[in-house]
């Protein structure tokens, strides 16, 4: 125990500058046995505080901590349970009853004795102690006045004591004087012994010697103890005095302490007052804006503004805990709702009256639109309802339940005025494009609305016409509705693209503007989000505004965007279908109308996907322009499936193919349609599917033509379509260019020599057989000793074609190329002149020919060359 309270000493208390006094082992009764110390401790400064502190070890190590300390004073009870028997258990009343039980009964009654001492000289008996022996208590009282009342409570100095510096040298010295006899030890001890005997009886001679003076010095000592017990008793009633004055210290000190607790808790309760009051209070002013402001004026709807802003702060303010525990506060709270619910009626209320009349306002307009290809304008309108944005937000963040109410009102009563507006737009539309609305029957339009009914026209077949002129050989190729293309004059198509324009840049501002209007009146935010179709809508009709579904909370930003689009598509659902019966009149009034609606709608869509990819305008163009393009491809289809159709007169000549004059038609006005589009690899990818089925069917004719030779009727056309395709120049088609050029020289040339072959007929027979002499191996001036093709054969044939016969046989082929060849292609004089060329390029050969066969015979033709020229100049200028 002794260590223990050395280490404790040194480990816990030192460095708390306490003194430990005594200590006991204990543990807490009836309880599993977990042991501690009960250390009882003084400081070492004044003034002087006894405390009783509680030390347990540490579960993490071998070194003991502090847990818990009482101050002696706090000590009202001491009770030992038994003053008889022998009893290890102990209670100690401080501001509750702790029981111990100590290791041992001693080391419990060595505690307690320490415990009477200190409450003896430092509280003066202010503790009771109960079934504590009268002998334990009377073993305390100190022996002597003038001892310490803590004497006898102190640590006993040890037996053994280190030797000071001055007893170390005496112990040297002597050692010396024996020289350092320690290996006799007996003579040594004998010789201390010896000297030891000889200083006692010098100490009692002394003595004895000095009697007188002692008696002297026992008469001062009697004097000084005399002294020192009336100092005693002095200092004892000082002692008094001054624990009376510290009493009153200690409770001057409390008092004081209570007070500064005191205003520190009304300082505290004033601020908590001021916060709820600066926080929770409602103007006046604010409360009569909210319970009967006027919603119509603009003064009354920024009074209204500011006071609804008043109380959202009111009540979104943050309560400190327990202030949601005060009535005041509750009561105030519920007022605040009461306003919040009673303000969002009226505003609900306003806003839908002021929804229902903009629909009576905007229908008295819609008379003077009737007549003009113009929508009304709602400027004025969102003009008005933007002076109640900031309430609308208010409106979203307090009471989302009345919010999406107005929300679906707005949808309601707009999609209604909307509707009337652009189906009245559209009938004006239709109306101009077929002229009036006796035509627009002839198209199928019935009733306001202008829907298309009835099936598509079949397309007519084509036929060629025995006439040579270009009209009345190429009848339409495309006869939609009992109007052919060819018959429509450019005007009405240029009237055509000017009303669908005006449509579409009459549509585009009015969804624009709508939808910027809702995003700001609404407080939606409108920017990147998937684009969305008329499906996305069928809740919208249900009552059910967005994936919210009664919650009360607004929507995070890519539901907003959503709702954006969903409201715009409940607004305006009539304008995709309208623009569709649009198209399909357009496309039912001329089928070249597509490529017009084609290049609009995409520079329309390109426009509204710069401005926004997602918006409602962007997707509903881009659907129509699914449906436009549809039509361009069926327009397509349909030209090669009339291509693939067509039937020749077996009598009259062919000529120009009427859908190689269509393809002229076609790619002309594309190509002037088309200038600067968008979409230009849609024309490009058209023009390969066209020109591949005007190659394939021109000589699929010409194989069929039994009137008109297969290479005048490759030659022409070809001709035709490798000038158009010079004019226009279309970049995509420079590989068919050149083909169709390749295929009109080949088929020329063809022409040519198959013509050429019948007036000379037996001179090219006769020189044939000589060629082919040659070429099975006989020498060239060996053939004139053939039988068949000596001189006189040759002469015989030669002078069957004198130059007379020859003009004639050329005559003959004029008037049989005339009759071949059609007046439009003007192709009469190219053929003339390739025919020239090729007699003489024959001439040259047969001259050729003649000279390395038949060397020095002098054989030569009835005509010469000059005579050709004059020949085919005289015959080409009789015609």
């Amino acid at each position: 125990m002794t260590a223990i309270k050395h280490a404790l000493q040194r480990d816990i208390f030192t460095p708390n500058d306490e003194r430990l006094l005594s200590i006991v082992n204990v543990c807490k009764a009836g309880k599993k046995k977990k042991n501690c110390f009960l250390c009882a401790t003084v400081t070492t400064e004044r003034p002087v505080q006894v405390k009783v502190v509680k030390v347990k070890k540490s579960d993490k190590g071998d070194f003991y901590k502090r847990q818990i300390a009482w101050a002696l004073r706090d000590l009202a009870v001491v009770d030992a349970k038994d003053a008889i028997k022998e009893n290890p258990e102990f209670d100690l009343h401080f501001e509750k009853i702790y029981k111990w039980v100590a290791s041992s009964t001693a080391e419990k009654n060595a505690f307690i004795s320490c415990i009477w001492k200190l409450n003896q000289r430092y509280l003066r008996k202010k503790i009771d102690f109960v079934n504590v022996s009268s002998q334990l208590l009377e073993e305390s009282v100190p022996s002597g006045e003038n001892q310490s009342v803590t004497g006898g409570d102190e640590e006993v100095v040890d037996e053994y004591q280190e030797l000071n510096a001055r007893e170390e040298q005496d112990i040297e010295i002597m050692m010396e004087d024996c020289e350092y006899a320690i290996s006799n030890a007996e003579a040594f001890a004998e010789k201390l012994s010896r000297e030891l005997q000889v200083l006692d009886g010098a100490n009692i001679q002394s003595i004895m010697a000095s009697e007188k003076q002692v008696n002297i010095l026992m008469k001062l000592l009697d004097e000084a103890l005399k002294e020192v017990d009336q100092i005693e008793l002095k200092l004892s009633s000082y002692e008094e005095m001054l624990q009376s004055v510290k009493e009153q210290m200690d409770q001057i000190s409390e008092s004081n302490h209570l007070i500064h607790l005191s205003n520190t808790n009304n300082v505290k309760l004033l601020s908590e007052i001021e916060f709820l009051v600066n926080h929770m209070d409602l103007a006046k002013g604010h409360i009569r804006a909210l319970q009967e402001g006027d919603l119509a004026s603009s003064r009354g709807i920024e009074a209204c503004t500011n006071a609804a802003d008043a109380l959202l702060q009111c009540m979104n303010v943050a309560l400190r805990p327990g202030h949601d525990m005060l009535l005041a506060v509750k009561q105030q709270q519920q007022r605040f709702s009461d306003l919040r619910e009673l303000f969002a009626r009226r505003l609900a209320s306003h806003l839908n009256n002021v929804f229902v009349q903009q629909g009576h306002d905007q229908s008295s307009t819609l008379a003077q639109h009737s007549v003009e290809l113009t929508l009304p304008n709602h400027h004025p309108f969102h003009r008005d309802l933007l002076r109640y944005a900031k309430l609308m937000e208010w409106l979203k963040s307090t009471d989302y339940g009345k919010y999406e109410g107005l929300t679906k009102n707005y949808m309601d009563y707009l999609s209604r005025l909307y509707e009337r507006e652009i189906k009245d737009f559209f009938e004006v539309a239709k109306i101009k494009m077929t002229g009036t609305t006796k035509e627009s029957k002839k198209f199928g339009l019935h009733g306001s609305s202008g829907k298309l009914t009835g099936s598509t026209s079949s397309l007519n077949k084509l036929s060629v016409q025995s006439s040579g002129n270009r009209r009345s050989q190429s009848s339409s190729l495309l006869d939609m509705g009992n109007m052919s293309a060819s018959d429509l004059d450019v005007a009405d198509r240029t009237k055509f693209d000017k009303i669908f324009e005006q449509v579409l840049s009459e549509l585009e501002p009015l969804c624009l503007a709508e939808q910027d209007f809702i995003s700001k009146f609404f407080k939606l935010q409108q920017h990147q989000s998937m684009p969305g179709t008329m499906a996305e809508a069928e809740d919208l009709d249900g009552g059910t505004l967005s994936r919210q579904h009664n919650c009360g909370t607004p929507l995070p930003v890519s539901s907003e965007k959503d709702m954006i689009r969903q409201m715009m598509i409940k607004i305006f659902r009539c304008i995709e279908p309208e623009l569709n019966n649009l198209i399909a009149l357009g496309d039912k009034i001329d089928s070249f109308n597509s490529l017009y609606m084609l290049v609009k709608m995409s520079h329309h869509v390109w426009t509204a996907q710069n401005v926004d990819p997602a918006s409602f305008l962007s997707t509903t163009l881009g659907n129509v322009l699914v449906t436009v393009k549809r039509n361009f491809d069926k327009c397509i289809s349909n030209q090669i499936r009339q291509m693939e159709e067509v039937k020749i007169s077996k009598k009259s000549k062919v000529g120009i193919l009427p859908f190689v004059a269509e393809f002229e038609e076609f790619a002309g006005l594309a190509e002037s349609i088309f200038k600067n589009a968008e979409r230009r690899g849609d024309l490009d990818k058209a023009y390969t599917k066209l020109i591949r089925g005007v190659f394939v069917n021109v000589e699929k004719v010409a194989n069929e033509s039994q009137k008109t030779p297969r290479d005048v009727v490759m030659m022409e056309n070809f001709h035709h379509i490798f000038a158009t395709l010079s004019r226009l120049k279309i970049s995509c088609l420079e590989a068919e260019k050149k083909e169709a050029k390749q295929k009109y020289t080949d088929n020329l040339q063809a022409y040519v020599i198959y013509s050429l072959g019948q007036p000379l007929e037996k001179l090219n027979h006769f020189f044939e057989g000589v060629e082919a002499r040659v070429a099975q191996g006989i020498r060239e001036e060996e053939v004139s000793y053939q039988l068949a093709f000596n001189k006189q054969e040759l002469r015989k044939v030669i002078k069957e074609y004198p130059g007379k016969e020859v003009k004639k046989g050329l005559d003959n082929l004029y008037k049989k190329v005339d009759k071949h060849l059609c007046e439009e292609e003007n192709l009469l004089q190219v053929v003339w002149h390739s025919m020239q060329d090729e007699f003489i390029r024959q001439y040259k050969h047969f001259e050729g020919l003649i000279a390395r066969c038949y060397p020095g015979s002098g054989i030569t033709m009835e005509f010469t060359i000059q005579d050709i020229l004059d020949y085919f100049s005289s015959i080409a200028q009789s015609h």
